[in-house]
């Protein structure tokens, strides 16, 4: 008989730890990443060498090494332990600090930021949570750990600008490095050891499909989106914090701005990700979201000079923002073949970090040359591209990953098994692969039987 797990069981003791776990190992990095990213202009505009060019670029850098190296450590993590080469991307992350926090000069920091971004962990940290969970509860897991990093983003650009200002940018550098020899010690003492190493296709880069991802029209708009997005929030953070300081507010109260204006924003988009999913409106409600984007950053070039008009673009800014964030995993999930599913989830987060780069080098040189009006003009420009190129986007497919064991399965009744496996209520497709003893399901959960689909998998022989 096939073995299978039952699609509606609880996930057990130890996929819960491992979930946990490595979500934590996930918030400790971002925590400490995010912090940085309300405060490092204001304070790296005064150190000795500093140009508005290499601010920019010292906020950027870290998105170019990361997009370099995500994908490499992955693979070898593959060959080798994933512990090991979680461990030591987070060393090279915790020397990264370290540099950061003992230099007293722009070059200095530029190059700590650079060496952070050398510990690039992500690719290597789903691959080992898809060790340590089954097949029917992988996605969940990946969501908590998509989760951890929402909630590290609020935290962190609400707290750095308050320990900014009590220990300078230095102290934030040594907070990181803590926080990064903290999840070393996470992931050596608490995080359970996987029985073996395997390949899954729904977490991991396939470099033999790189070129049916890289060729897809649809998977291409959504990474191009994600590049967007983190250049636009990267140039803009180059500046914003100056300006409210400009505009009269001191460096070390911005998270009275941060704080209000995050929990608001984030209120204020549930019932558009509502009616995204439930109602399945995902491509008005995406649409307009980068039109807020649009609307946002016009809006800071006409009314940068005045606080209020600052925060109240902030608020739009975020509004578009964190819907942006929360709804492209989302459709590179639903657009991505459920096989492909890593290596277009690797190829979108190079290009968040490209975007990343390139937003704060952008954003720093125009800063520096044409004034902060150019910095905002230049990202509604980005923006409205953007929507451009998602008008033509095609309506997304309402379709949840599912996974499935194959042990039993032969090869030869592979054909028989999908035929029957696509007859079940909302199972629209499937995907067999006998070196991984692995089925990847496309389903409709709002159609998904899942009595009928658990007892067909017991009861086929």
């Amino acid at each position: 008989m096939t073995q299978v797990q039952d699609i509606t069981s609880p996930m057990t003791a130890t996929e819960k730890r491992a979930t946990v776990s490595l979500a934590s190992i996930y918030a400790l990095r971002m925590l400490g990443l995010f912090m940085l990213l309300p405060v490092l202009s204001l304070f790296t505009e005064q150190m000795p060498g500093s140009t508005p060019k290499l601010v920019g670029l010292t906020m950027g850098i870290y998105g170019l090494t990361q997009a370099i190296l995500q994908i490499p450590f992955g693979l070898l993590s593959d060959r080798f332990s994933r512990k090991t080469v979680i461990v030591i991307g987070l060393v090279l992350f915790v020397a990264g600090s370290v540099w950061a926090a003992l230099s007293t000069d722009i070059y200095g920091v530029l190059i700590g930021r650079a060496l952070q971004g050398c510990g690039a962990i992500s690719a290597a940290v789903m691959a080992l949570l898809a060790d340590l969970t089954q097949e029917v509860h992988r996605t969940k897991a990946m969501a908590t750990i998509g989760a951890s990093i929402g909630v590290s983003f609020g935290v962190a650009i609400t707290l750095g600008p308050i320990i900014a200002h009590q220990f300078g940018i230095a102290g934030i550098f040594w907070m990181i490095a803590l926080l990064a020899a903290l999840a070393i010690l996470v992931i050596l003492f608490v995080v359970p050891n996987p029985e073996k190493i395997s390949t899954h296709r729904d977490a991991e880069y396939i470099p033999s499909e790189l070129s049916t991802v890289i060729t897809n029209p649809e998977l291409l708009r959504l990474n191009y989106g994600i590049f967007a997005l983190h250049l636009i929030l990267m140039a803009s953070f180059v500046v914003v914090p100056l300006l409210m300081r400009d505009a009269g507010l001191h460096g070390g109260s911005h998270w009275m701005v941060y704080l209000p204006v995050l929990v608001t924003s984030m209120a204020g988009i549930i019932p558009f990700v509502i009616i995204a999913e439930k109602k399945r409106k995902m491509k008005p409600v995406f649409l307009g979201a980068i039109a807020t984007l649009v609307v946002a950053n016009l809006g800071f070039v006409a009314l940068h000079g005045q606080l209020v008009g600052l925060i109240a673009c902030l608020w739009i800014f975020f509004c578009g923002f964190n819907l942006l964030e929360a709804t492209l995993p989302s459709l590179i999930s639903k657009t991505a073949p459920g096989d492909l599913k890593g290596t277009a989830m690797g190829i979108y987060s190079s290009g968040q970090f490209l975007g990343a780069f390139l937003g704060g080098a952008a954003g720093g040189w125009l800063y520096g040359e044409h004034g902060a009006a150019a910095v905002f003009l230049f990202s509604a420009g980005v923006a409205a591209s953007w929507a451009l190129i998602a008008v033509f986007m095609s309506p997304p497919r309402y379709w949840a990953n599912l996974l499935l064991p194959l042990q039993g399965v032969s090869a030869e009744r592979g054909s028989e098994f999908s035929k029957q496996l696509l007859a079940i209520a909302g199972v629209e497709e499937v995907r067999l692969h006998f070196e991984e003893k692995a089925a990847y399901l496309k389903v409709d959960s709002q159609r998904l039987d899942k009595d009928q689909l658990n007892q067909f998998l017991q009861q086929w022989r």
